[in-house]
């Protein structure tokens, strides 16, 4: 589990929560009307704006928010270059039995055709072209929540412009004016709460995730690409070093 998201999440809504409770009920803050034009509105825009098939694995995604997964790149290293001096004194051959102990599919995988003599050129094209349909993937779960948090505040503003029709129309009676005003308020309250604290963040920290995940493969292709070539370690832990920042260079060295 995500600390960060987990308290980011709890934090904002719960800091609103308390100012809206400071200043009054929190039953005034609740309008079906208001959450029907925003969250409907909101869905149906997305539905046609990306194919169902789309917005449904979307779902998948959003796990990598609240989810730690990945091996720390730096962490990664230190695994490359003790595969490396194995394969330099024993031939990729011999871990053809310890595939299996191998947590990572994509490493496994690059490892693999690497035993099965595959050149480095192959290796390269293979694993590049799974690393860009992957990259795809997870940029298409960010800009469909960015895509969200885009029309929510802008469904608000239809709501509040219904709400404001409905309340022009009964100013005879000012009894009725309630009603379509806290329509016209809390649809804009709801859309801008959603975009602002929902869905742009899940969009920001699914890039992120997917920036991390990008540089963890790019390691482990440059490692499985030197394993096969027969670099010496050192030289494998210089090239793979390259890739993240110096303080992790740092700490790896210690």
């Amino acid at each position: 589990m995500d600390i960060a998201t987990l308290t980011g999440i709890i934090g904002a809504f719960g800091l609103v929560l308390t100012s809206i409770l400071m200043g009054g009920s929190m039953a005034w803050f609740i309008n079906v009307p208001s959450l029907l034009i925003v969250v409907g509105g909101t869905m149906g825009a997305t539905l046609i704006n990306y194919p169902l098939a789309e917005v449904m694995g979307v779902l998948r995604v959003t796990k990598n928010v609240f989810l730690t997964r990945n091996q720390p790149a730096d962490q990664l290293i230190p695994t490359l270059v003790d595969f490396a001096k194995q394969a330099r004194q024993e031939g990729m051959l011999s871990f053809e039995s310890k595939l299996d102990e191998i947590k990572d599919r994509f490493l496994a995988k690059g490892i693999q055709m690497a035993i099965d003599g595959m050149e480095t050129g192959a290796i390269a094209d293979v694993l590049g072209t799974e690393i860009a349909y992957v990259e795809e993937r997870h940029r298409l779960g960010a800009d469909i929540f960015s895509t969200m948090g885009t029309f929510a505040p802008a469904v608000g503003m239809l709501g509040t412009i219904i709400g404001l029709v409905q309340m022009l129309m009964q100013m005879e009676d000012p009894s009725n004016i309630g009603a379509p005003m806290a329509v016209a308020l809390l649809t804009t309250f709801y859309g801008t709460l959603l975009a602002n604290l929902l869905f742009l963040p899940i969009s920001g920290k699914l890039k992120i995730r997917s920036k991390q995940e990008m540089l963890v493969k790019q390691v482990i292709l440059e490692g499985v690409i030197s394993l096969q070539s027969g670099d010496n370690h050192r030289v494998v832990e210089q090239k793979l070093k390259a890739f993240v920042s110096p303080k992790a260079r740092d700490d790896g060295s210690e």
